[in-house]
């Protein structure tokens, strides 16, 4: 089976992305994770969409979408993005499972793994690996990739995945980053249109660029992990989303914009979660 291309056409000569990530929502609305409500920080960044600049042409959820896998986490995600009103796609992280989310995704339509533009083509790769907090990409998603990447070498390329593949400086967190990471960016280096490469997983804002291309992690929608830590701990930032201008001449601006004048509860103090 193809895999299926969500083509989209923005007014303008940019295309401009958000970008949600971690939003882990239980099976009940109001369900919390080390006592943060994840309904209403979703809600509370989602809000933000609509005093962003520009109205976005595209809304990614780079994973763990739901806290376990629950159709009906799932079901208020969709509901969540739809109103938004703009094309979203997601994908899978360790907390999530792919059946599920087709299965919620509805509509006879298989999950979407490349967005197309006029001058750009997003891809959705799936790292998890089911049982395991670590990702890896496999032979099969590789391969996805670079069959993408090679039908469309006009279009500069965005690559999202859920797990880091280079490590962010937090140990705790790069033990659990893409195995197969130099597969991945040998792939990478076969097509020299991809300019950038973004995940979520790791709960923070992270900037870098390997082999001339960026390289960005973004904040979750609820609990934040500290930087530059040894062991599991959260930090005091807020909720907060990633938007992107991507232009047609393969240039980027980007930015994290964080919920700004509320005061979210959750354990200060917690050594983990699962």
């Amino acid at each position: 089976m193809s895999p299926a291309i969500l083509h989209i056409n923005p007014p303008g000569e940019q295309l401009r992305i958000v970008q949600v990530t971690d939003t882990h929502l239980e099976r009940s609305s109001g369900g919390r994770l080390l006592g943060m409500d994840t309904d209403s920080s979703l809600a509370h960044v989602l809000a933000m969409v609509g005093s962003l600049p520009a109205v976005p042409d595209l809304l990614l959820a780079t994973g763990d979408i739901a806290n376990h896998a629950s159709v009906e986490a799932y079901t208020r995600a969709r509901d969540a993005f739809d109103a938004l009103g703009v094309p979203w796609a997601w994908l899978p992280g360790n907390h999530d499972e792919f059946l599920p989310m087709q299965q919620v995704l509805g509509r006879g339509s298989p999950m979407v793994r490349a967005v197309r533009s006029p001058y750009w083509q997003v891809l959705l790769l799936d790292s998890a690996v089911a049982g395991e907090v670590g990702g890896r990409l496999g032979e099969e998603e590789l391969a996805l990739l670079d069959t993408l990447l090679g039908a469309a070498p006009g279009l500069h390329a965005l690559v999202c995945l859920h797990h880091q593949p280079v490590p962010i400086g937090c140990v705790w967190l790069d033990e659990q980053m893409v195995a197969d990471a130099e597969a991945f960016f040998a792939v990478l280096r076969r097509h020299p249109q991809v300019r950038l490469v973004l995940w979520g997983h790791v709960h923070q804002e992270f900037s870098g660029e390997r082999d001339g291309i960026a390289l960005l992690a973004s904040p979750s929608t609820c609990i934040q992990f500290a930087p530059s830590s040894a062991g599991f701990r959260v930090d005091e930032c807020s909720p907060g989303l990633r938007w992107l201008d991507l232009a047609a001449d393969g240039s980027v601006r980007t930015g994290v914009s964080r919920v700004q004048g509320v005061a979210f509860s959750f354990d200060r103090d917690s050594a983990g979660y699962l």
